[in-house]
């Protein structure tokens, strides 16, 4: 007679399908055709294409292919509805996403089934996973809507939002996208992936139900000649894309120069680490539902398996136990753990990256398992062996691969978790909170899951840094992506130029700089052209040429140095060897900027005097003191721009910290050039992030004069880099530059501007740029505030569990 262990070693799950009646009842309601829906009517379907069930290739519904044409009357049904939306109020908002989130959960099965049906995963996933978490997001978004009057009093809808969403995840991006746009008084026009349209066509009809105001959601279907149209289009004013990093980084080029506001959220290559002391049956299954789940299509999977060199057999030994019981087949099987791939394009996409693995010597293991002989499937693969610039541990698979490699000291896990041009989130798992707590933050990505994997919550912000994209997706952080802040729109539509005093000799300005500049008349006078500032040191210029600097009466006053490309990069090189600032307590960093305006305020005299000469200003004092008052301002805020604890529906909680961003180029302007100055670089140094500042490329010597404050004020060298010359020139090499990770601009030249988001393109880097308009560097409004510090910092979110 067999014994209880053997009875439940030999059972196995009989099949649990899901029925699709209903769900095939809905296409049949449509004949399987369907229009675009615009202004909250269906256009007839029209040069349609096959939407397809890649479980077993039968298709499911035709869809129409949207023409330049349909965008533009999505975009003017968008444009004439949003006042309308907007004067609802935030209660009406929040009514109807409320309602939407209700309709949600009571279609949560019809919607769930549709998603199988159309993108392979399986039904636990859409059922347990991304219904609960769409419907989530309503409820939450229709909350801010509600709380919008007073907890973003200073903020207003953006106006006509174009988001593009990918495949993976069809429903729940059209969640994460459209109820935070929505909420904040936005009107959209979505468009779906190609492959994975038909939720998001079922969700336009649950609009109809709800209550939504014609032309407030807009869905227009089609390849990414659609898309490429909504990017273009200048009726958009801001752009939400989630997808592939090279597509990403099309949209950049594209919108450069725009105006439009863009949040991009792209690939990743998530590290997961596995520390020695580790539950290690708890991060076998963490590791199956990061990288496993919906067949590893996930841009956050943790695709890349770091595990401590101590533990390493006997971890690989569980996962390959874990992976033989995985059960492949029917995604409408309630008892399926892996689904089928989206497509067959990517199949063979993913069986190349894995072949070429194999040709370079990796060792390829998969499990004993049955493939249907219909549909687009691939087996869950473990990869060991590949080196660390491997395709396969540097690409984004997209599939259900696993690349494991192994690591000795928690200081060379981050340094490999750390060896990729992405940066989207990372998993650690250790028994040890302090050793977890004291990794998470030193690894680049935009989330990490501690001892736990792939957790989402619409009051918890998603995103990444680096090649992972910009910007982010829930949360509060999440509802800013969707909003103007008010003093953007009182900018100046042009540079304010101060009035010209007339200049008149001082017993300060005999004793300026400028007095003992080779043109002072004293034919013995030795050159005092303004050297470039690197390092915490002065520095020639590398091409040894320097400008001549002209005051307001044409008079030559001093040259400075014609800072190049050799320059930036010593002084990207001192930045980043200065990474001791992003370290340093707030508290510190205040202490640092106060001593910097205490030292300022001691020769106001002198840079008074030096401002009237070069600028002509008729009240350089107000500007200096504008200065000290703006350098103690941020120096307020260093230890301030707190992070918050979110409490998610899980037991723990999420902490959202503001990180610097890292090593920031800022291109100064020529208006208020001491002020200016001040008004970009102090935030910036505030929050920890290491500076290489432009100045004012007409008035730079009022900033070649603050070399010696610097020196005086304890400011670690390297923190603040000063490389005078070329706006443009300088500009163009810092967008340029890798190892840059934001660029500014604030000149005043469009073109310039326009350029900068170009070029940036090629890493992703952010940027902020002030395009041709002015700003009242004198207003806080306009210059200071949580607007500000924004743009000098990134928000990680970590995820803390307990108790589990």
């Amino acid at each position: 007679m067999p014994t209880i262990n053997e009875i439940l070693t030999t059972m196995d799950y009989g099949p649990a399908p899901e029925s699709t009646k209903e769900a095939l009842a809905w296409l049949d309601r449509h004949e399987r055709r369907f229009g675009l829906f615009i202004d909250n009517a269906w256009s007839a379907a029209s040069d349609t294409f096959a939407s397809t069930n890649p479980a077993d290739g039968v298709e499911l519904a035709q869809l129409t292919q949207a023409s330049s044409q349909d965008v533009d009357r999505a975009v003017a049904a968008a444009r004439r509805a949003q006042p309308g939306w907007v004067g609802l109020g935030g209660h009406g908002r929040a009514r109807v996403l409320y309602a939407l989130a209700r309709l949600l959960q009571k279609h949560a099965r019809l919607f769930a089934v549709i998603e199988t049906l159309d993108n392979g995963k399986t039904i636990r996933e859409t059922r347990d996973a991304d219904l609960p978490l769409a419907a989530r997001h309503f409820y939450h978004h229709a909350g801010w809507a509600q709380l919008q009057s007073e907890e973003f009093a200073d903020y207003r809808a953006v106006g006509v939002v174009g988001q593009i969403v990918p495949w993976n995840f069809p429903l729940l991006m059209l969640a994460w996208k459209i109820a935070p746009a929505l909420a904040a008084g936005n009107t959209v026009v979505f468009k779906p992936a190609e492959f994975t349209s038909l939720s998001a066509l079922l969700f336009a009809e649950i609009c109809q139900q709800a209550g939504v105001p014609a032309g407030v959601v807009n869905v227009v279907t089609g390849d990414g000649r659609v898309g490429e149209a909504i990017v273009n289009h200048p009726g958009i004013d801001k752009l939400a894309f989630t997808g592939s990093t090279e597509v990403g980084r099309l949209i950049r080029k594209a919108s450069a120069g725009s105006g439009k506001k863009l949040s991009l959220e792209l690939g990743g290559k998530s590290p997961f680490i596995v520390f020695e002391d580790a539950d290690l049956d708890a991060a076998v299954e963490g590791l199956v539902d990061s990288i496993w789940f919906n067949q590893g299509q996930v841009c956050c999977a943790g695709s890349r398996l770091l595990v401590q060199e101590s533990i390493q057999e006997r971890f690989l030994g569980k996962v390959r136990a874990r992976m033989e019981n995985l059960r492949l087949g029917s995604p409408l099987d309630k008892s399926m753990d892996v689904g089928a791939l989206v497509d067959p394009v990517q199949q063979q996409r993913i069986h190349g990256l894995v072949e070429a693995a194999r040709a370079e010597g990796c060792t390829i293991w998969q499990p004993n398992c049955e493939i249907p002989s219909t549909g687009s499937w691939f087996l869950p693969t473990l990869i060991t062996g590949a080196s660390t610039s491997a395709a396969v541990a540097q690409a984004e698979i997209f599939g259900p691969v696993l690349v494991a490699m192994s690591f000795r000291t928690p200081a060379e896990a981050i340094q490999l978790a750390n060896n990729t041009v992405y940066g989207l989130a990372a998993c650690v798992w250790s028994e040890s909170i302090s050793l977890a707590l004291d990794v998470a933050p030193q690894i680049k990505a935009g989330v990490v899951w501690i001892n736990t994997a792939n957790q989402f919550d619409a009051a918890c912000g998603f995103g990444g840094y680096r090649e992972s994209g910009f910007g982010r997706e829930g949360g509060k952080e999440g509802m800013y992506e969707y909003m103007t802040a008010l003093s953007e729109d009182a900018r100046p539509a042009l540079p304010v130029v101060e009035a010209k005093g007339a200049l008149k000799s001082s017993p300060s300005s005999l004793s300026s700089p400028s007095s003992q500049s080779s043109g002072s008349g004293n034919v013995f006078g030795i050159d005092r052209t303004a050297k470039l500032y690197i390092g915490g040191k002065q520095a020639r210029p590398d091409g040894a040429y320097s400008r001549a600097i002209v005051g307001a009466d044409g008079a030559f006053i001093a040259d400075v140095g014609e800072g190049n490309r050799k320059d930036i990069r010593n002084a990207v090189e001192a930045a980043h060897k200065a990474s001791g600032w992003a370290k340093a307590t707030a508290h510190n960093r205040a202490q640092v900027l106060y001593y910097i305006a205490e030292n300022l305020a001691i020769r106001a005299d002198e840079f008074a005097a030096r401002l009237a000469a070069m600028t002509g200003s008729a009240n350089p004092a107000k500007e200096v003191q504008a200065s000290i008052e703006r350098l103690f301002y941020y120096a307020a805020w260093a230890d301030k721009y707190d992070g918050l604890a979110h409490q998610p529906p899980m037991h723990g909680i999420t902490v959202a910290l503001n990180e610097p961003v890292g090593v920031i180029g800022i291109i100064c302007p020529n208006e208020a050039p001491l002020l200016g100055f001040i008004s970009l670089v102090a935030p910036a140094l505030a929050l920890g992030n290491r500076v290489i500042a432009v100045p004012s490329e007409a008035y730079p010597l009022a900033t070649t004069d603050l070399y010696q404050v610097l020196d005086t004020s304890d400011l670690p060298g390297g923190a603040l880099n000063i490389v005078t010359g070329s706006a443009d020139e300088l500009a163009r090499t810092l967008a340029t530059h890798s190892d840059v990770d934001a660029v500014w601009r604030h000149d005043g030249s469009a073109e310039g501007c326009a350029e900068v988001e170009r070029l940036s393109a090629e890493s992703l880097k952010r940027t902020w740029v002030g395009g041709a308009k002015g700003r009242d560097w004198y207003s806080t409004r306009q210059s200071g505030g949580r607007a500000v510090l924004a743009h000098a910092s990134q928000v990680k979110n970590v995820w803390i569990p307990y108790g589990v």
